[in-house]
């Protein structure tokens, strides 16, 4: 699905995602990635939900997110509270939520000019 264009073009806007990925200003990913308003999006070394562990959440601290959108692949899912207790702990709130409403999520904070750390999971399929 392609999403609007909006008045925020200097910044990392998600403009699309799809089946198995995400669309970062019109560049395509199909790799689990972090994104913030005013950085080119890293990869995240995430291959999937069950792989998360606490340095996972720790990395994310080195940015100072106002709050983590954590895009959880198709469904929502959440964590263990232990995992993302190197955020909570300093006040920096976690929201976990499918995908698609992750990138929504993150392009409206960015919007209103908070620090939104967009940490999507893209899992690859493997088939049967």
């Amino acid at each position: 699905m392609k999403l609007h264009s909006s008045n925020t073009q200097q910044y990392q806007t998600v403009t699309g995602y799809f089946a198995g990925g995400v669309e970062i200003n019109a560049q395509p990913y199909d790799h689990s990635l972090l994104v913030l308003p005013e950085k080119a999006p890293q990869p995240w070394p995430v291959a999937s939900f069950a792989d998360l562990t606490v340095a996972h959440f720790e990395q994310l601290l080195a940015e100072a997110p106002d709050v983590v959108i954590l895009g959880t692949g198709e469904r929502q899912r959440f964590v263990h509270p232990r995992l993302s207790a190197p955020l909570t702990s300093k006040q920096i709130g976690v929201e976990c939520m499918d995908t698609n409403a992750a990138c929504r999520t993150y392009n409206i904070l960015m919007g209103e000019g908070r620090k939104a750390l967009l940490a999507l999971i893209i899992e690859k399929n493997t088939g049967s």
